[in-house]
Order: C-alpha cells, then sequence, then structure tokens
C-alpha cells in the first residue's frame, strides 16, 4: 500500500500509513478455511465390555540407517492389551488404516468402537466412511491430552523400548520383519499385570471362551 502511494505522489512514510489504515478500520479480516471434521457422536467413556470392544489406534515415527524416516500405525485391544496389526510404511494415511481394518476384518476381527487423536489420518472422509459402512463408533480424545488414550501410549512406549530402540533398521522389509516379531512375542510370550500374569492372546482366549459359553447358555 505504502508503495502505490508513493507512485501516486504521497511522500508519507510506511509508519503513518500504518496509523491511518488502522485508525480508518481498513484492516480485512482473512478467513482460514478449515477442513470439515467428524464430530464424534460417543463422548462419555464407557468400561470395555471384552474383546473387540475398543480398540485404540495411533502413530509411532523412527528411521532408517540412511536417515530416512518411517511410521508405524499400532493397534491395541484395551480389554485384552493384544495388539492385533502394527503397518509399518514410508507413508500411511487415511487409506492405509482402512486397509489395515479391512484386512482384520477379513480375519474375523472389528471392534466396536475405535478410539484415536485427532491426527488427519484419523480425520479422514475414507475412515470415516468405512466407520459408518461397518457399524464403528469413532471416538476422538481431547486435543493435546495423549493421557486419555494410555492404552495405545503404553503399547507404543513399549514398542520403543524394547524394539526400535534395539534395532538399527536397514529398511523397510527389515523393519516390517523385526516389528512384526516383536509384535507375536507382545501377544504370545509376554504376561501383563494387569491381566494378572496372562498374556494378551491368553486373555483373548479365556474371555472369548467364556462369552461363548454364556451365549450357549442364553440360546
Amino acid at each position: 500500500m505504502t508503495d502505490i502511494l508513493r507512485r501516486e505522489g504521497f511522500a508519507d512514510n510506511h509508519k503513518r500509513i500504518w496509523r491511518v489504515y488502522n485508525e480508518e478500520g481498513l484492516q480485512v479480516r482473512r478467513r482460514r478455511r478449515g477442513r470439515k471434521r467428524y464430530v464424534a457422536t460417543v463422548r462419555v467413556k464407557q468400561p470395555v465390555r471384552g474383546p473387540d470392544d475398543r480398540w485404540a489406534m495411533d502413530f509411532v515415527h523412527d528411521s532408517f540407517v540412511d536417515g530416512r524416516n518411517f511410521r508405524a500405525l499400532t493397534t491395541v485391544d484395551q480389554c485384552t492389551r493384544e495388539c492385533p496389526a502394527v503397518e509399518v510404511g514410508l507413508s500411511v494415511g487415511g487409506a492405509g488404516v482402512v486397509a489395515v481394518l479391512d484386512e482384520l476384518a477379513s480375519r474375523g476381527r472389528k471392534p466396536r468402537e475405535l478410539q484415536l487423536d485427532n491426527g488427519p489420518e484419523f480425520r479422514s472422509r475414507v475412515l470415516v466412511k468405512w466407520c459408518h459402512e461397518n457399524g464403528v463408533e469413532l471416538r476422538f480424545i481431547t486435543p493435546g491430552k495423549p493421557t486419555e488414550n494410555g492404552h495405545i501410549e503404553s503399547l507404543n512406549g513399549t514398542l520403543r523400548n524394547e524394539c526400535l530402540n534395539e534395532h538399527w533398521f536397514t529398511d523397510l522389509a527389515h523393519a516390517r520383519e523385526k516389528i512384526e516379531s516383536w509384535r507375536e512375542r507382545y501377544n504370545t510370550f509376554r504376561p501383563h499385570s494387569s491381566l494378572g500374569g496372562a498374556t494378551p492372546e491368553e486373555k483373548y482366549r479365556e474371555l472369548r471362551s467364556r462369552q461363548s459359553v454364556q451365549e450357549c447358555v442364553v440360546r
């Protein structure tokens, strides 16, 4: 604006022009166009009732020996502490999250609820569409409060300490191999004090067996 006025013959400096500009209220308010965000309908957190009742998902980041970064999508069942899947890739977006859920659903595993942070991958239309079509409720934690998603934070910390910090990954295939090996050991070998000393897989089988007995009694 100062340059334009000087071209027209005004000799005032930029400070006076700025003062007059403010006094006359000439500022144009810019409205930022934000993304449309899906608002979760579930607000009150209820206790989990059994396996696959509520899963949590999040991302963990690490790097290869050559400095390139990769990320891992982690999943945890809040009831059994089981880790159904860890998807490792250079980039895992909303479509990648859905691909993992589709793969688990094909093996008979699907949650009633998904608890997530507010990352763009979890707010994506493709994930919202998948959850709507599959009857899965979305639950988003309060922005800036990762402690509300404590189960997945605990899993990610264990993954970091027991796997990511213990290996130098040469490439994507190497990272996938080591992380999948850790996931299997975590589910089948590592006991949890919160599960009474059982492993996640043992707890899952126990609760599933109990549910089957209850269903037979009801019938």
